[in-house]
C-alpha cells in the first residue's frame, strides 16, 4: 500500500503529544510511526528526539508531510543513539528492514544518480536514481543527472551499445535460423551506425559482449579505449578539414573525459573512507567504527580498558585484510555509502577523529596503548 493510499483512522493526537512531552528526551535517536496493526509506516531520525517529535503535532494537515504521517499513524515509539551519526546509521538500517511506505514514497533521493549495467544477453548501460535489484551493476554515486545521462548516451554511441527497453527481444547473428525474411533493427540507430543492432541479428553475441567489457573497463577506470577512439577520429577529421565533424567529436570527448574523471574521483573518495573512526557521544558514550570503502564493517563502544582495547583490536583485524577488486558498488551497501560520503563531506572535522586501519593496528600492538584518537 502506498503512503498516499493509507487509511486515516481516528488518532488521539493529543494523547500521543502528551506522551512525547512527558517521556521523550532531547537526545539523538530514531523514531517510528506505527499503524493500527503495529506496522512501521515511517522511520525518522533526530538530533533532539523530543523537539522533533513535538514538531509533528504543530504541522498543518494536509499540506505538511509531518501532519499526513501523524494522521496515518496509530502510535509511535522511539529510542536513543549515542550521536547524530549513530542515529543516521540506525535510521537507514531500519528503513531497509521495515520498508516503511512513507519513507519509500516520499524520501526518494533526488541528488545521487548511478550508471547501471544491466545483465543479460545484450547488457544495457543507462542512468538511474534508485538502486535496482537483480543482476545490475552500479557505478557512482554521481551528481548532475542531466550531464551524466548525456555522457552515458555518448558512451553508448561510441561503443555501439543499445539504449532501448530492457525487455527488447534480442537475437544475435549466430541465431540466423530464427529469422524469417530480411533482418530489421527496432530503431534507426543501427542505420545511423551508432548501434550494433543486437535486436535485429546484426552482431555476434561475443562481439557485443566485448564492447560491453570495454564500457565496464572505462567505468571502472581500467581503460580509456572510448577516448582513444574519439581522439583518432578527431585527428582524422581535422586533417581532412572536416571541422564540423571535428567539433562534434571534441564535444563527445569532453563528455567522456568528464565521466572518466568523475568516476575516478568517486572511487578515490570511497577508497579514502577506510579507517577507524571514533564518534563522540552526546553524553560521553563514544563509539568506535571500523569503516572500509565507505561502509561500516563493525562498531563497538570506544575501548578504554586493556581488555576492551584487545577485543577491539581483534575486531579491527577481522576487517583489515584484502578487499575485493570488483569496482562496482555492492547493491545492498549503496545507501550506506551515500550516507557516509555525505556525512564526512558535511563534517570535515570528523575526519580528524579517524586513523587509517593499518596505522591504527601499528599503534596498538600492545594492550593498554589507548585508542589513539586524532584531533
Amino acid at each position: 500500500m502506498t503512503a498516499a493510499g493509507l487509511a486515516l483512522p481516528f488518532v488521539d493526537t493529543d494523547r500521543l503529544r502528551r506522551r512525547v512531552a512527558a517521556l521523550a528526551e532531547n537526545r539523538p535517536g530514531t523514531y517510528r510511526m506505527l499503524d493500527a496493526a503495529g506496522r512501521v509506516i515511517y522511520v525518522g531520525k533526530a538530533k533532539r528526539v523530543r523537539t522533533r517529535l513535538l514538531s509533528y503535532f504543530r504541522a498543518q494537515f494536509p499540506d505538511d508531510k509531518a501532519a499526513r504521517i501523524v494522521a496515518a499513524a496509530h502510535d509511535l515509539d522511539w529510542d536513543y543513539a549515542p550521536s547524530e551519526f549513530a542515529a543516521s546509521l540506525s535510521e537507514l538500517r531500519q528503513i531497509r528492514r521495515f520498508r516503511p511506505p512513507f519513507n519509500i514514497q516520499m524520501n526518494r533521493p533526488g541528488r545521487a544518480a548511478f550508471v547501471k549495467v544491466a545483465d543479460g544477453p545484450a547488457p544495457k548501460i543507462f542512468v538511474g536514481a534508485t538502486v535496482g535489484s537483480g543482476a545490475v551493476r552500479h557505478y557512482g554515486p554521481f551528481r548532475g543527472g542531466n550531464r551524466l545521462r548525456e555522457a552515458v548516451r555518448v558512451l553508448n554511441i561510441e561503443l555501439g551499445l543499445r539504449d532501448c527497453a530492457l525487455n527488447m527481444p534480442i537475437a544475435f547473428a549466430e541465431q540466423g535460423d530464427l529469422f524469417r525474411g530480411p533482418k530489421r533493427a527496432a530503431c534507426i540507430r543501427y542505420e545511423l551506425g551508432t548501434c550494433l543492432g543486437p535486436c535485429g541479428g546484426f552482431v555476434r553475441e561475443a562481439d557485443y559482449q566485448a564492447r560491453v567489457e570495454v564500457a565496464r573497463a572505462f567505468l571502472e577506470g581500467r581503460a580509456i579505449a572510448p577516448l582513444d577512439r574519439i581522439v583518432t577520429a578527431m585527428t582524422e577529421a581535422s586533417e581532412a578539414a572536416e571541422f564540423e565533424d571535428a567539433t562534434r567529436l571534441r564535444d563527445r570527448y569532453e563528455m567522456l573525459e568528464w565521466l572518466f574523471a568523475a568516476g575516478s574521483r568517486i572511487r578515490a573518495g570511497i577508497e579514502a573512507l577506510s579507517f577507524v573512526y571514533v564518534d563522540p557521544g552526546t553524553y560521553g558514550d563514544d563509539r568506535a567504527y571500523v569503516i572500509r570503502r565507505a561502509t561500516v564493517r563493525a562498531s563497538a563502544p570506544a575501548p578504554h580498558t586493556p581488555i576492551e582495547q584487545a577485543a577491539f583490536r581483534a575486531l579491527v583485524e577481522q576487517h583489515a585484510g584484502p578487499e575485493s577488486t570488483d569496482r562496482a558498488l555492492p547493491p545492498d551497501g549503496i545507501d550506506e555509502m551515500v550516507l557516509l560520503l555525505g556525512w564526512f563531506r558535511r563534517h570535515p572535522a570528523a575526519l580528524r577523529r579517524t586513523v587509517p586501519i593499518d596505522e591504527w593496528l601499528d599503534r596498538h600492538k600492545e594492550p593498554g596503548d589507548g585508542l589513539g584518537v586524532v584531533g
